[in-house]
């Protein structure tokens, strides 16, 4: 099974996620941490998209459409991947279409007063990528990710004026998706303010499953 993942920054697509990869069996793949990588590599390419994603703007479409054409013909996206960040335009959705196809691009719709409270507190590990919040799921040591010991800490993309930039930009740019997934009837809505375990029935649902 092909999904995407659509929804504003803090929707909780990246916890969803990792529940789904343990009911499908198939990978999450997230640009977001595609980048990270790349950054933490120090290439020039890395230098570029550091600067790009701490100011809350997107990665231009070129740069991301190859990064993630790569990933899904690794052999573990074979039989399905939930692609998590990508497409964020129209123009990487029909680039998408020409060399993967969709089976379901799920919604998970948040308000946007919600979006800042959540990152706001947000807080994630430097190693292994973990999510927490400061008020919904803190880490058991402070500073100190509960799976891997690596350093939990506050994402500069989290500070509250580039989320409100990053809310724009979404709204402008990466909601139209909605809408283009919507007339191919690939779209499924599913509420994300509820409590983890509930997106994740109702995701099943939408799903089929």
């Amino acid at each position: 099974m092909n999904l995407i993942f659509l929804g504003p920054p803090g929707a909780g697509k990246g916890t969803i996620a990792a529940k789904a990869v343990e009911i499908l069996g198939i990978p999450h793949i997230s640009t977001g941490l595609i980048f990270r990588e790349a950054m933490n590599a120090g290439s020039t390419l890395g230098l570029k998209v550091k600067a790009i994603v701490e100011s809350g703007a997107l990665v231009d479409d070129a740069t991301t459409i190859e990064l993630v054409k790569e990933r899904l013909a690794k052999s573990d996206a074979a039989k399905g991947f939930i692609l998590d960040g990508f497409p964020r335009t129209l123009a990487q959705a029909e680039a998408l279409g020409q060399f993967s196809k969709i089976d379901k691009a799920v919604n998970f719709d948040l308000p946007d007063s919600k979006v800042l409270m959540r990152l706001g507190g947000r807080r994630v590990c430097r190693k292994c990528g973990h999510n927490f919040h400061i008020m919904y799921d803190k880490p058991k040591v402070d500073g100190v990710c509960d799976h891997c010991g690596g350093e939990v800490y506050t994402r500069d993309d989290d500070s509250s004026k580039v989320i409100t930039n990053r809310l724009l930009v979404y709204r402008e740019q990466t909601a139209p998706l909605i809408g283009f997934y919507r007339e191919k009837g690939l779209l499924a809505d599913v509420d994300a303010s509820p409590a983890v375990d509930e997106v994740v029935e109702n995701f099943k649902k939408s799903v089929g499953l």
